[in-house]
């Protein structure tokens, strides 16, 4: 790993988002926490022990002598994706709010931006920023990787819960991030494992799929993950690594201002491109902010010497200093 860059420019947020491997910090850790290209961190269930641990190993990351603090998140939907159980509330999966909403959907509405405050509230008290959720994709009955995870199989019920969802989350001072654009339901192929393929005409993908990502776009939403599924219509490249889905598509077309996470650039999905300095490089080409690298510390180091001749964006940084939670003061 090259050493650390004291430029101006580390008072951006650099585009990699890492993870830990345990439950405190290494020396290693921490001077790859403090390199400026990375600009996030992603927690997961095997950085979590208890309550008090969790905070202490928070208070460590924000407290680390970082020019601009990392931007902290972690998979926290619901359901089976939920990373911090014992002394956590259990929120449900989110099918649960779509059958909800078929008998009673004000009481669907309800609990759907209860879960958002619940979440929001439990994870901003440890200086968590995002839980990476809602998911946005449409059930379409085919993708076991997302299944019950989709409000569901309506655009027009996941519109109304996700927007509920959302409110909760802001009530408690966190931002949401809608994924996976522009629909990941649709396909069997879980893309941790290999690149889904949507051979779907571009118009019924318009016309359903992307309704949910539109609406919540329109209101507002701050930040969207992009979804590594080919859709052969529209681009031969993944959407994740597409500068026609997030140039023309996202940004122009959809008026998009927000922050655009990749998806973990380790996932099968995007090998498919080729190295992983191959892949990073595409993304940040076709205006990716943030790009997570998961579970693979060898390809992060190998990954930052690579990109010894980029610097961090000051579009990109600025977009994802707004994902700072209520808690940070002066996020400037």
């Amino acid at each position: 790993m090259s050493s650390t860059n004291k430029s101006s420019q580390t008072r951006l947020l650099g585009p990699l988002m890492v993870d830990v491997a345990g439950l405190e910090l290494t020396a290693e850790d921490r001077e790859l926490l403090c390199h400026p290209l990375v600009g996030g961190l992603i927690l997961f269930t095997r950085n979590y022990r208890d309550p008090e641990q969790l905070k202490a190993l928070c208070a460590e990351i924000l407290a680390l002598p970082r020019p601009s603090r990392l931007l902290l998140a972690v998979d926290h939907e619901g359901g089976r994706v939920q990373r911090f159980r014992v002394g956590f509330t259990r929120i449900p999966a989110m099918r649960s709010l779509g059958q909800l909403y078929a008998e009673d959907f004000k009481r669907a509405l309800g609990e759907a931006r209860q879960h958002g405050a619940t979440i929001g509230q439990e994870l901003s008290a440890y200086g968590i920023d995002l839980c990476f959720a809602p998911v946005l994709d449409i059930d379409h009955g085919v993708s076991s990787v997302i299944g019950d995870r989709a409000f569901a199989d309506s655009a027009e019920t996941i519109i109304q819960l996700a927007r509920a969802f959302r409110a909760g989350l802001n009530s408690a001072g966190l931002c949401a991030t809608g994924k996976h654009f522009p629909g990941h339901g649709a396909v069997v192929a879980d893309s941790h494992l290999e690149l889904p393929i949507d051979r779907r005409k571009e118009e019924e993908i318009r016309g359903r799929d992307l309704q949910p990502f539109r609406v919540l776009i329109n209101d507002g939403i701050e930040s969207l993950m992009m979804a590594h599924v080919r859709y052969t219509t529209v681009d031969q490249e993944p959407a994740s690594l597409s500068r026609r889905w997030i140039q023309d598509i996202l940004r122009k077309e959809l008026d998009f201002a927000g922050a655009i996470f990749c998806d973990d650039l380790s996932m099968g999905g995007a090998a498919v491109v080729g190295s992983m300095e191959e892949r990073a490089r595409r993304a940040l080409e076709v205006g990716n902010d943030m790009l997570p690298v998961c579970n693979d510390r060898a390809a992060v180091t190998a990954l930052i010497d690579a990109l010894h001749d980029v610097k961090p964006d000051r579009a990109a940084s600025a977009r994802l200093k707004k994902l700072y939670g209520r808690h940070v003061e002066n996020a400037a």
